[in-house]
C-alpha cells in the first residue's frame, strides 16, 4: 500500500507555508477567496467524477525538474503524474506556481487537496 508522503497537506498552515504570498485557494473549505471574486472560478472545486479507470504508459521520463509552464496546460484536467521516488497517481491541478503544483489527488476512493514541488513530479499526462 503506498504511503502518502510528508508534503501531503490538509491544513491551511501549510498551504501558506508551500505557496506565500498566494491571496488564497479557490473551491476549499476554510480557506480565503481570490480578492474581487464573488466565490471560486469556475473548475476550482474537487472533481465530481472519479479520474479514468486506466494507467496511462509512461511516455519520457525527465532527468530535470517539470516545467511549470508546461504542466500549466494540465490545469483543471484529469493528469497522471510519476514521481522521482515512484509514486503514480491521478491529479486534478487547479494553480500552478513557479516550482509548485495545487490540486486534487485521486486516492482510489475520493479527490483529496494536495500540492507538490515541481522538481519532485518525473513526467506527466493530461487528458
Amino acid at each position: 500500500m503506498y504511503m502518502y508522503p510528508t508534503y501531503h497537506y490538509e491544513d491551511q498552515a501549510y498551504l501558506e507555508r508551500q505557496f506565500p504570498g498566494l491571496p488564497g485557494f479557490p473551491g476549499i473549505p476554510g480557506l480565503p477567496q481570490f480578492p474581487g471574486q464573488p466565490g471560486p472560478p469556475p473548475g476550482s472545486q474537487a472533481p465530481t467524477a472519479p479520474p479514468p479507470a486506466f494507467i496511462p504508459q509512461q511516455q519520457s521520463a525527465s532527468t530535470f525538474a517539470v516545467d511549470p509552464g508546461a504542466i500549466s496546460f494540465c490545469l483543471f484536467r484529469n493528469t497522471f503524474i510519476w514521481l522521482n521516488n515512484g509514486a503514480r497517481f491521478w491529479y486534478y491541478p487547479i494553480f500552478v506556481g513557479p516550482r509548485s503544483v495545487a490540486g486534487f489527488r485521486w486516492n482510489g476512493r475520493f479527490w483529496t487537496i494536495f500540492g507538490i514541488d515541481t522538481r519532485q513530479i518525473n513526467s506527466f499526462s493530461c487528458f
